[in-house]
Formats: structure tokens, sequence, C-alpha cells
């Protein structure tokens, strides 16, 4: 319990701000009230993955491999779907029924960069920093955290404390279920309030520093409103938790030209013919919008805990909310037009005894085709994970993992991966 609160805390920064410094591993006290504490995990997977080699043809980008244009086989060292942690939180003496506390959270990856021996960096990531001000009110928080739209969705997966699909590796981290059961929220400044307690029931507004929705958006003047109700309950020996958060933006496209490149492969002998043109930017000067919604319950009795949760809207893309085309089209066609976005995840946990969990889980993620357009993008990215756990102490984890993964692209061509981790994690 203490490894899920711990791991909660690290990625959604509402949740540990408005923990008490009790739940860290230590906690210095200063004069007048004041208090400091740290908490972290060290995080280390080596992992294989046996890669499809990319189908031919103009194509979006893949995630299983990083787009390799022939069979890829890869073994590594690194950190999971979480990088290791170091974060410091400040208590202030309460004043008049408001705690306030600070956080800043340090998220370094341990392999190197791009498999180059010396190349260590950068690998630091300050996704964290934060302040949140709580009383009968509800809580203020003001920084960089993790939003809204989506949060709960990657905090309820149980990838998060481990690897799921490897992908690119760079010097980053593996990709759990993102990209095929749900988009990454991501980290981002913001301001937002979050109600007291109500009988189980908390409800969330975010304003938030907005993202370009598509590779033509000319400017962010709007900002990115995202909101979220959540509810959770224990009904004696059961815990029941749902919740459904949404995401809105509009920002206008840029006018005039753009060049854009294509590849074409004559069939039999494989030649690529690279052709460069220019042309005027679609829907030029109109708006582009993000909408989106998410949702997802999950029950737990006698050790086993189900889930179900998903997502849907428009302009929202195939890797992280609202891309910008970074996969090659996956949030709007060559029209202007942005896509239909949606996709879930189901998944399974069972504690066999108090140290052993074993676990699966299968999601999605997918675009439809717009009417009229002619781009191969990404159609669907899926993936399946059997896990097992095992917690040597309150602080050790050790786990083994297996994960299917296949992207199919809108022409119907179709790569695969077989991929296995084993790994640590250490907590305080």
């Amino acid at each position: 319990m203490k490894k899920k609160l711990l791991a909660v805390g690290l990625l959604a920064a509402a949740s540990l701000a408005t923990s008490s410094p009790a739940n860290a591993a230590f906690v210095v006290g200063g004069e007048n009230g004041w208090q400091l504490s740290t908490d972290g995990i060290i995080d280390v997977f080596s992992y294989y993955h046996s890669t499809q080699k990319a189908p031919n043809g103009p194509r979006a980008a893949s995630l299983l491999d990083g787009g390799a244009d022939s069979y890829n086989q890869r073994f590594g060292v690194g950190v999971g779907l979480l990088p290791s942690v170091v974060a410091f939180n400040v208590k202030a003496p309460t004043t008049n029924g408001v705690d306030s506390s600070v956080r800043v959270g340090i998220y370094p990856s341990i392999q190197n960069q791009n498999d180059t021996r010396f190349n260590v960096g950068p690998n630091i990531d300050f996704r964290e920093m934060f302040y949140t001000a709580k009383g009968a009110y509800g809580e203020l928080l003001a920084g960089r955290a993790l939003n809204l739209f989506q949060g709960k969705n990657i905090l309820t997966d149980m990838t998060l404390l481990t690897a799921g699909v490897v992908g690119g590796r760079g010097n980053t981290v593996t990709l759990g279920h993102i990209a095929s059961g749900y988009l990454y929220t991501g980290f981002g400044p913001q301001i937002r309030y979050t109600t007291p307690d109500m009988g189980g029931v908390k409800v969330a507004l975010e304003i938030a520093e907005p993202y370009k929705i598509t590779a033509d958006t000319a400017k962010t003047s709007s900002p990115r409103i995202e909101a979220e109700v959540s509810y959770a309950k224990t009904y004696g020996s059961t815990a029941v938790s749902a919740w459904v958060s949404g995401l809105y933006q509009t920002a206008p496209r840029a006018t005039g030209s753009k060049t854009t490149t294509t590849d074409t492969v004559t069939p039999i002998t494989n030649v690529v013919t690279r052709t460069t043109t220019t042309t005027p930017i679609a829907r030029a000067g109109k708006d582009d919008e993000s909408i989106g919604g998410a949702y997802g319950v999950s029950v737990g009795f006698s050790g086993l805990n189900l889930l179900a949760s998903g997502y849907g809207g428009r302009g929202l893309g195939m890797l992280s909310t609202q891309d910008g085309d970074i996969l090659g089209g996956s949030t709007s066609d060559e029209n202007g037009r942005t896509r239909l976005h949606w996709g879930y995840l189901l998944q399974a946990t069972y504690k066999v005894t108090p140290s052993v969990m074993i676990g699966a889980n299968y999601g999605q993620t997918r675009q439809e085709r717009n009417n009229g357009e002619t781009l191969i993008a990404m159609k669907n990215q899926e993936s399946g994970v059997a896990t097992i756990t095992y917690n040597l102490n309150k602080f050790t984890q050790f786990v083994g993992e297996y994960i299917y993964a296949q992207n199919t692209w809108m022409d119907g061509a179709k790569q695969h991966s077989n991929q296995f981790a084993l790994g640590t994690m250490f907590y305080w």
C-alpha cells in the first residue's frame, strides 16, 4: 500500500502535495513548525524486444522500435515507465487553518543516450515544481504538475510501476500503456482548484498552458481547460473508485504555404523516390479544436482488482494529448481536419500472497480516417501485458513482464513486437 501511495504521489502532483510529511521517508523539523521531507524511487529494468521490420511505404512512425526499417532485436538496461525520482517537500506552519507546501520532483533516467557509452545526458527531467494551499475551502495548486485529463488513466495502469511497451528508448522511459490504451497527459504549468471531499466526490478545474493541436497551429492564444470529477469510497472490504475528466482548447491555424516530403516505394525493386512539394495550408487561418473526455472505474476486493478505463474525442493525437502531429499525421489529415481519437484499457490484478501479485491487461489507442483523406496514418496501436511482482520488503520490489505489441496502419499494414522485461525498484 505504501508503494502504491508513493507511486501515485510521484506522478500525481495533487496526491502527494496534499499528503502529510509523515508519509515521506525522512522528515526534518525546523523552527516555528516548518518541515522538510524527501521521497523517491530507484528504478532499474533490463529488457529485450524482437520487433518486425516497419512496413514499406510512406507512413507514420512506429512506436515499437522508433521506425527501424529492418528486423530489430535489442537488449538494454534503463528505467521503466517511471524514471528514477528524487523529490523534496517543504511544509509551512499551518496558518489560519491553511496547510501550505511546496514540492520539487527531479526525474533522472539512468541509461546512456542512443546507446553511446559516454553520452549520459541530458537525462534529468524537472517534472514537478509547484505549491499547494489546502484548507476547508478545498485546495489550490499552482506550478508544474501532472495534468488532469487522462491523469487517472495512467495512474491506475499496473505498468506504472513496471515497463510495458519498450519502443524506441534513447535516454528516456518506456511507454507502459501510453499510446496503447490511453494518451500521455504530461506535466505542465497550471493553476488548479480542487473541492473538499464531499462524501467521496471531488471536483477539480485546471487552467493550463495551451499546446499545439496540429502541425499547422499558428499560435496558442487561448488557455487549455481541463476538469475532473472523481469518486472513491470503501464499502466494507470492497474499494470502489471512478472518474470522468475532460479537455477543451482551440488554436488558430497558420496562413500561407508549407513544404512536405513524401517517399514513394516502387514495387518489387523497393526503390524509394523522395518528392518535395509546396502547398497552401489547408483551412488557413481557421481554428483547430481539441475536445475530449476520459473515464474509468476500479473495484477491488479479496486481493482482486478489476479496472476498465478509456477516452474519446477529436484532435487528441496518438501518443500524448495534443501531440501536434509528431507521428506524421496523427492529429489531423492533409485537409487540415482533426481526426476522431479513442481508446480503452482493461485490467485485472490479483494478490496471490501479501508479497506476490500477478496481473494482466490489454489496451488499444485508435484514430478514425476522415472522408477524402489519403495519408497512410496510424490506425490502431495495441498491447497486452502479463506481469508478476514480488515485494521483498516494504521498500524493495522485483518485476517480471511479457509484452506483446502491434501497430496497424490505415492501409492495413501491420508490425508487431515481442518484449520481455525484468526489473527492480527501491522506494523511500
